[in-house]
C-alpha cells in the first residue's frame, strides 16, 4: 500500500488532545501528516516523520480535518429569491415557504434532483467539506420521500428520512393522518435508504408528542433519532431529544436552563446553524451558554434553498465567532470533531492515527484565520479517503 507524508505544516488540527500542545485541537506546529491508503497512520512533527513512498510540500501552510457538515437538505428543486427578498424586506420567516420547494421536488425528474445534489456537493468539497449528511423532506408523499432518500444514499451514507418535515400539503386538513402515513407506509418505503430519522418540531410543524411518536415509530424499523428543535421559539423539542438519545438536537436558539441542563448532562449534540439566523435575521444561538454549561456543540450549514442557502462551513464559522460568542479553536473544533459527534462518528473530525484521511488545507499559516479572514477563500486544497480532490 503506498504511503505519502504531507510534510512542511505550519499548523496542524489534529483534533487529539492526546498530539501537540494537549488543547482540544491537539495542536502540531512545523507538523506533518503520514497517510496510508485512506487513512491516516502518523502525526507529529516533521523532522520526526518517517520514511514514505511519496511526499507532498504544504508550504507552511495550516492544515484541519475536512468539515463535517451534520446536517443539510440538499436533495431539492426550484428556487425561493422572491422569498428571501421578501424577507429581506421586512417580512419575518415561517416554516411554510417549505411548501414551494415541495411543489418543485415533486415536478423535478431524478436526473434533475441528483444533478442538484452533486452541484453543491461540489460546491461544499471545494470549501473543505469532505462529510455530509442530507435529508429527504422536500416530497412529502411516499413515493418522493423514497427516491430522494435513494438518490442522497448514492453520494453518502448520512442519510436521513425526514418525512416529517411539515405537515404536507395533501394533509393539511388532516395532521393526523399524516404522522400515521409517516409513521406507517412512508416509513416502511424510506427506511432501507437512510440512516437516521428527524422531524421538525415547532410551531406551524409538528409538536411534541407527535414528533416523539413519529421518532419512537423510526427507531423501532432501527433509524437513530435526530430532531429539528427550538429554532423559532420555546418547545419541548430540546427535552425530546434528549429523552430518546438522539444523536443531535438541531437550531438550539431559545432554550430555557432546563434545557441546557438536559444537553450539559445528556449524549445529545447540540448542532449549530448559524447560516439560519443570518439569512433570516433571526436571534442568533447563544454558543457560549451551552458551552460554558458543558454542552457539545458541532457547527453546520443547515445548506437548504429556503433558510440557509450556503454551502460554506468557513463561513458559518465565522458567523460563530462574530455572533455567538465562540472563540475560533471552538468553532473549528465545533464544525469538524463536533460534527462528527453530531453523526457518532469517530473516523472522522480528526486527524490521528486510525482516521479517515480528510483533510483540507488552508492559504493561512493557522485556522483561526477561517474567522480572521472571513469570506475569502482560504481552502486550496482538499484530500478525501487520502486522494486529493481538489
Amino acid at each position: 500500500m503506498s504511503s505519502t507524508v504531507i510534510t512542511n505544516i505550519a499548523t496542524l488540527v489534529t483534533n487529539d488532545p492526546s498530539l501537540g500542545d494537549g488543547s482540544p485541537l491537539g495542536l502540531v506546529r512545523d507538523a506533518a501528516v503520514v497517510i496510508e491508503g485512506d487513512h491516516v497512520v502518523w502525526t507529529g512533527e516533521s523532522r520526526k516523520a518517517p520514511t514514505t513512498d511519496n511526499r507532498v510540500d504544504a508550504g507552511g501552510r495550516a492544515v484541519i480535518p475536512g468539515f463535517v457538515d451534520s446536517h443539510s437538505h440538499l436533495v431539492f428543486a426550484g428556487d425561493r429569491t422572491e422569498e428571501f427578498n421578501a424577507r429581506m424586506s421586512g417580512r419575518a420567516y415561517s416554516a411554510g415557504g417549505i411548501r414551494t420547494t415541495v411543489a418543485a421536488t415533486r415536478a423535478a425528474t431524478d436526473a434533475e434532483l441528483e444533478a442538484n445534489l452533486t452541484h453543491y456537493l461540489a460546491e461544499a468539497l471545494r470549501q473543505g467539506t469532505t462529510t455530509f449528511e442530507t435529508k429527504s423532506g422536500y416530497g412529502l408523499t411516499v413515493a418522493d420521500e423514497a427516491r430522494a432518500l435513494r438518490i442522497a444514499a448514492a453520494h453518502t451514507d448520512e442519510v436521513t428520512y425526514l418525512g416529517a418535515h411539515i405537515v404536507s400539503p395533501d394533509h393539511a386538513e388532516d395532521p393526523a393522518a399524516y404522522v400515521a402515513l409517516v409513521t406507517g407506509e412512508m416509513l416502511d418505503e424510506c427506511a432501507p435508504h437512510a440512516r437516521w430519522i428527524d422531524v421538525f418540531c415547532e410551531k406551524g410543524a409538528f409538536d411534541g408528542d407527535q414528533a416523539r411518536e413519529i421518532l419512537t415509530a423510526g427507531r423501532a424499523k432501527g433509524l437513530l433519532p435526530r430532531i429539528h428543535a427550538n429554532q423559532l421559539g420555546y418547545g419541548p423539542g430540546v427535552q425530546l431529544a434528549v429523552e430518546l438519545d438522539a444523536a443531535s438536537a438541531d437550531h438550539c436558539t431559545h432554550l430555557t436552563d432546563a434545557d441546557v441542563d438536559a444537553l450539559a448532562n445528556g449524549n445529545t449534540v447540540a448542532t449549530l446553524l448559524p447560516g439560519a439566523e443570518f439569512s433570516t435575521r433571526a436571534q442568533w444561538p447563544d454558543a457560549r451558554r451551552l458551552l460554558d454549561a458543558g454542552v457539545t456543540v458541532a457547527l453546520s450549514t443547515d445548506c437548504n434553498p429556503g433558510s440557509s442557502f450556503t454551502s460554506s462551513v468557513p463561513f458559518c464559522v465565522a458567523l460563530a465567532v462574530r455572533d455567538m460568542g465562540m472563540t475560533p479553536d471552538e468553532a473549528v473544533w465545533a464544525a469538524t470533531a463536533g460534527g462528527a459527534r453530531a453523526l457518532r462518528r469517530d473516523d472522522v473530525g480528526r486527524l490521528s492515527p486510525g482516521a479517515r484521511a480528510d483533510l483540507a488545507v488552508l492559504d493561512a499559516p493557522s485556522h483561526v484565520h477561517l474567522a480572521y479572514r472571513p469570506g475569502v477563500p482560504l481552502v486550496t486544497e482538499v484530500w478525501r479517503r487520502g486522494v486529493r480532490e481538489v
